[in-house]
């Protein structure tokens, strides 16, 4: 039986006030297109279109933002319709050509069953720090989509933190170092009104994920690597800046991102699955 997304339903469960607030101003969708965010966004980009079946065919972005991804999936000729529960966000990517847009939240999509031949969740795990939450928006993620069809969920590694406030040099404030530490000890991110550089949010273990994935009664079929190690050295963004070296960084992450040993280094991992 599908669920009619203009069904009467219980209210979805509620984004945290802390994590809306963080995402009203607006700057993700700027982070990913300059400075070394841009190795995130083109990583991603590159990786999803090796992984996603080809065009035209049904994509449902969930948390997909102001539709930074959504907006090159439309013009590779998919159909695109974003879930986000950050109402701005809805907002702006509603306004791209070939997507559509519309409030919801990961763990209960507005959306009917098998309905979509790609469910992407780029963003949702950041921020769904308890296990049951994780594997119920996997477990909505493989009723939306159809029987073959492709599930791919970002998280955030475990020590992400901990290698940017080392590179930032943030990491040598007293405060920031303890609770950096806290984080890679269990991967809770609390937030902090005094520390406003992020909001409340899980560092996964790569290896976890798979098991979320099973549990949700997906096939785990890969794990990518993201930045690899590229994000963590000091020329990056000027070699981005330059087609010619940018190309070479893309290449050599491209070679060691499904490496075991090495899925930890990045800030980003992506899990693809497959619904049976």
């Amino acid at each position: 039986m599908t669920r009619s997304p203009y069904a009467t339903e219980p209210e979805p469960p509620s984004l945290r006030g802390e994590i809306l607030a963080y995402y009203e101003q607006g700057k993700e969708d700027a982070r990913l297109r300059q400075g070394t965010g841009r190795l995130e966004f083109w990583r991603t980009q590159d990786i999803l279109r090796r992984l996603l079946p080809e065009a035209p065919a049904r994509v449902l972005d969930v948390g997909g933002g102001t539709g930074i991804h959504a907006e090159w999936l439309a013009r590779d000729g998919y159909e695109v319709e974003v879930v986000d529960p950050v109402p701005t966000h809805v907002e702006r990517s509603g306004r791209l050509p070939g997507v559509t847009a519309r409030l919801g939240d990961a763990r209960a999509l507005p959306a009917e069953d098998t309905a979509y031949d790609v469910v992407l969740l780029l963003g949702p795990l950041y921020h769904l720090p308890e296990r049951p939450d994780r594997v119920r928006a996997l477990t909505e993620a493989r009723r939306a989509v159809r029987p073959g069809g492709v599930v791919v969920a970002a998280t955030i590694n475990r020590f992400a933190g901990l290698h940017d406030t080392l590179l930032q040099g943030n990491y040598f404030i007293p405060e920031r170092r303890k609770r950096v530490d806290a984080v890679s000890r269990d991967g809770r991110h609390r937030y902090a009104p005094e520390d406003p550089h992020f909001t409340t949010a899980y560092f996964a273990d790569p290896a976890e994920v798979p098991g979320e994935f099973t549990e949700a009664g997906l096939e785990h079929e890969g794990q990518y690597g993201v930045e690899g190690v590229a994000w963590l050295l000091g020329g990056v963004e000027e070699w981005l800046d330059d087609p010619e070296r940018r190309e070479a960084v893309l290449a050599a992450t491209r070679r060691i991102e499904s490496e075991p040993s090495l899925l930890g280094a990045g800030g980003h991992v992506l899990t693809a699955g497959r619904r049976p």
